[in-house]
C-alpha cells in the first residue's frame, strides 16, 4: 500500500488515516508472529520503522491491546479478547452445537463461513479429532470462487452479483483443479443449486476435499462444511456428510 505524507494529514492513498492502517498492521503481525516477538522483529515483519512500532505499541498497551512479556517481548493483549467475543456472529454460537453433532458424524473439521463482502469469512470451527486435519483461523477470510464455502454462498446470489464480485477479486488459480473461468463457475453454481450442496475437490489445496451447504435465509449468506484429507473424505463418507449437512442446514436456516 502507498502512504502519503504527513503533511497530507496522515491519510493513506484510500483516504483512510495512516496511523490507524499501521496499528491494525502491527496486531496483525504480532498474531501471526505469536505467541510473542520483539520489536525489530515486528518492525521488520510489519515494514514499519522500529520507532514508529514501538510508539504504536506504547499507546495499545495502556489500553490492554499489546502487552510486553517477560522476555521483553510483545504480545497481544487481552483486551483482544472481549472484542473478538462480541464480534462473532450470533450465528457461530447458535450454530456449535450442531456443528459439535457435524464432527462426531463425520469425524472431520466442521466450518461455519459467511459473506463479508467480496470475501468469505470463516466464523465458527470444530476441528477434527485426528492428528492430521485441516484447520483455518477464526477470522480468516478467503476467495469465494475456489473454496466450498464459498461456492455453497455464491450459489444463493443473482448471477449479476456473482458477476461483480469476481470481476472484483479475479479467479486466481491455486491447484490444477481451481475453476478460472467465469462461465465455468457459474455452471458449477447451477449444479449445486441443483443437488443443495457445494463440493471443492482439491480446488483450493490439493488434497482436501470439502463439502459444504448454504444455510436458507442468512443473512448474511452462510454455508456450512466438513472438510479433510480427500482419502478419508470418499465417496462412501461423502454421502453421509452430504445428508448430514443438509440437515444440519435446514435446523439452522
Amino acid at each position: 500500500m502507498e502512504f502519503m505524507s504527513e503533511r497530507d494529514g496522515g491519510k493513506d492513498a484510500a483516504g483512510g488515516v495512516q496511523s490507524v492502517e499501521r496499528a491494525f498492521r502491527v496486531l496483525e503481525t504480532l498474531a501471526e508472529l505469536a505467541p510473542e516477538a520483539s520489536l525489530a522483529e515486528i518492525a521488520r515483519a510489519a515494514g514499519l520503522a522500529q520507532s514508529t512500532v514501538h510508539r504504536l505499541l506504547r499507546t495499545m498497551m495502556a489500553s490492554g491491546y499489546a502487552r510486553q512479556t517477560d522476555a521483553r517481548g510483545y504480545a497481544l493483549g487481552p483486551a483482544l479478547i472481549s472484542l473478538g467475543s462480541s464480534a462473532t456472529p450470533p450465528l457461530a454460537h447458535r450454530a456449535h452445537a450442531v456443528m459439535v453433532e457435524l464432527e462426531e458424524i463425520a469425524q472431520e473439521t466442521v466450518n461455519l463461513a459467511v459473506l463479508d463482502g467480496d470475501r468469505i469469512a470463516y466464523v465458527g470451527q470444530v476441528p477434527s479429532r485426528h492428528q492430521m486435519r485441516m484447520f483455518t483461523e477464526i477470522g480468516h477470510r478467503v476467495l469465494p470462487h475456489s473454496a466450498g464455502v464459498g461456492k455453497a454462498i455464491l450459489s444463493t446470489l443473482p448471477e449479476a452479483r456473482v458477476r461483480a464480485i469476481v470481476s472484483a477479486t479475479g479467479l486466481p488459480r491455486f491447484t490444477a483443479t481451481t475453476l478460472t473461468d467465469i462461465d465455468a463457475l457459474l455452471a458449477d453454481l447451477r449444479e449445486v443449486r441443483r443437488r443443495g450442496f457445494a463440493i471443492d475437490d482439491g480446488e483450493h489445496e490439493v488434497g482436501v476435499r470439502c463439502i459444504a451447504v448454504p444455510l436458507p435465509g442468512s443473512s448474511p449468506a452462510a454455508a456450512i462444511s466438513i472438510s479433510g484429507p480427500a482419502a478419508r473424505v470418499n465417496d462412501e463418507l461423502a454421502s453421509t456428510i452430504t445428508e448430514a449437512l443438509i440437515d444440519a442446514a435446514r435446523r439452522l436456516a
